[in-house]
């Protein structure tokens, strides 16, 4: 039995939401959103490995290979609609903070692509915890639009917010 099944989607609330718009097509950002071998450019060397139907594995693998974000599919309606569980692999973080589910939108708008991401959770967060998904969910989302558009990724150097490092340290959520 998957882990979702105990999930239900109305005991959660967005806490972030971002949107962008894209010159691409659903397609296109689709296979960005799903792949390893776009994900790796616009990620910062994460590669997205996702099992395209409803209870399949997702996970975001850091640049040397290790386990960095764990899920599953919990909604996939190619190439418009993708939710999955987002769990950050760091000690006690599912377990102090509860489940996320990530949802991706995609949607034509007009000769362009309008990408709207959700973060959502079944209990309110800390904006100290939530600053490192504000922090780097326009940076990655920035980069993806780039890449194609341009064909060239953004090149953003970026460390997890030390207020966020600190609140989870607070917790007793070993952070690297």
């Amino acid at each position: 039995m998957s882990k979702q099944a105990n999930l239900d989607p109305r005991n959660f609330k967005p806490a972030i939401v971002y949107t962008i718009y894209i010159a691409s097509t659903p397609e296109k950002v689709w296979q960005a959103l799903t792949t390893a071998e776009f994900s790796k450019k616009y990620f910062s060397g994460f590669a997205v490995e996702v099992e395209l139907k409803v209870g399949g594995g997702f996970v975001a693998r850091a640049p040397d290979g290790s386990v960095h974000i764990s899920g599953e599919v919990f909604e996939c309606d190619p190439p418009r609609r993708l939710t999955i569980t987002w769990n950050v692999n760091w000690p006690a973080l599912v377990e102090k903070l509860g489940p996320t589910l990530v949802t991706y939108e995609i949607e034509q708008a007009g000769e362009a692509v309008r990408l709207t991401l959700t973060q959502s959770h079944d209990r309110p967060i800390d904006d100290d915890i939530l600053s490192g998904g504000r922090q780097g969910w326009p940076a990655i989302l920035s980069s993806l639009k780039s890449l194609l558009e341009t064909g060239q990724a953004l090149v953003i150097k970026m460390q997890p917010p030390q207020r966020m490092l600190d609140a989870l340290n607070k917790l007793g959520i070993k952070t690297p």
